[in-house]
């Protein structure tokens, strides 16, 4: 623990706290100097309770107390994890079917987190803990790409871009049924009063509102495979929208899409172990660099051996050929 004393000379005058000790601390961003201020690691001379947004006159004394960055409470776990990218403030992964994304009570080791503590050695801390910042996540039966904060600053702005809706997300999907092309569905999502584990649409707690929008998709005769692009990230929002109108996403067996008798045309789905959802496409503002970067991942095995069983071989390789992630191309015929 550290403690650093100032005292502010006539420059800094009318001066918020919060930016003096931003340019007294370096080392410190500002919205680690604003919690510091909030868990009560500041003193100022002139106020008893210290806010971030206190004036500064010349000759006031500010002390501000820099506890220990603390390890993390997960344990690294050496665990394969693909990594896109990585710089000193993000990292891009391509996270895997199977691999839940934070460790909780029922998954306490296994985990991205666990993964990423292994395989990153340059966190600066997020809330005072060695630890990577999660600001959206993928269900466990989700693959693809997520982007993860190794710092305050970096973690509150992608916040903000995700909350302000200017990340752009898409995925894969394989849905049952004939898909309507440019569907797009705008329903709140909450928790199933009914069923705790599931999230709905009809008489939901809490619900917040989320858009969904089909940007393409393919007839296969039975089931349909789409791209989907989503501003808001409701918990399971592809998932419930998709069921809820009548088209649940092939092999998800929470919301109705593994059905124990098929065509035989179809059978391939019967080998899917998880619903056939790929975050293909992940795109943001560069926090530091404000550059905007856009990243992808490719259909994951099992997920394309089941597609290629479904699609004719002299047509696969050009499935996707005119429609490429971010596009907004009409359905094939």
């Amino acid at each position: 623990m550290t403690r650093l004393e100032f005292t502010a000379d006539r420059e800094a005058v009318g001066e918020r706290l919060d930016r003096f000790l931003t340019s007294q601390v370096p080392d410190v961003s500002r919205s680690q100097i604003q919690r510091l201020i909030e868990d009560g690691h500041v003193t100022h001379s002139r106020y008893t309770k210290v806010k971030a947004n206190n004036d500064i006159r010349d000759g006031d004394v500010i002390a501000v107390v820099l506890p220990e960055v603390q390890p993390s409470s997960a344990q690294p776990e050496d665990l394969p994890i693909e990594i896109l990218f990585n710089d000193p403030d993000v990292v891009v992964v391509n996270k895997p079917a199977g691999m839940v994304v934070h460790p909780a009570a029922g998954n306490p080791s296994g985990t991205l987190v666990n993964a990423l503590l292994h395989h990153v050695r340059d966190l600066s801390g997020i809330g005072g803990e060695m630890r990577p910042g999660i600001v959206h996540r993928l269900d466990k039966g989700t693959s693809g790409v997520m982007v993860v904060a190794k710092n305050d600053d970096t973690h509150h702005e992608l916040a903000r871009q995700f909350h302000d809706r200017e990340v752009e997300k898409e995925y894969v999907a394989l849905a049952w049924g004939l898909v309507q092309q440019r569907k797009r569905i705008n329903a709140a999502i909450g928790r199933d009063p009914k069923n705790r584990v599931k999230m709905t649409t009809r008489r939901a707690d809490r619900a917040r509102n989320a858009v969904t929008r089909v940007t393409w998709a393919r007839d296969l005769q039975g089931v349909t495979l789409l791209r989907i692009a989503i501003a808001t990230g409701r918990t399971h929002q592809i998932r419930v929208h998709l069921s809820e109108i009548g088209h649940p996403i092939v092999g998800d067996a929470l919301y109705g899409g593994v059905r124990a008798r098929v065509p035989q045309r179809l059978r391939p789905v019967l080998r899917l172990t998880r619903p056939f959802l790929h975050a293909e496409r992940l795109a943001f503002t560069h926090p530091r660099t404000l550059e905007r970067l856009e990243f992808s991942a490719p259909l994951p095995e099992d997920l394309e051996a089941v597609l290629m069983e479904l699609v004719p071989a002299d047509k696969f390789a050009s499935i996707f050929a005119t429609n490429q992630p971010g596009t907004n191309n009409d359905v094939l015929d």
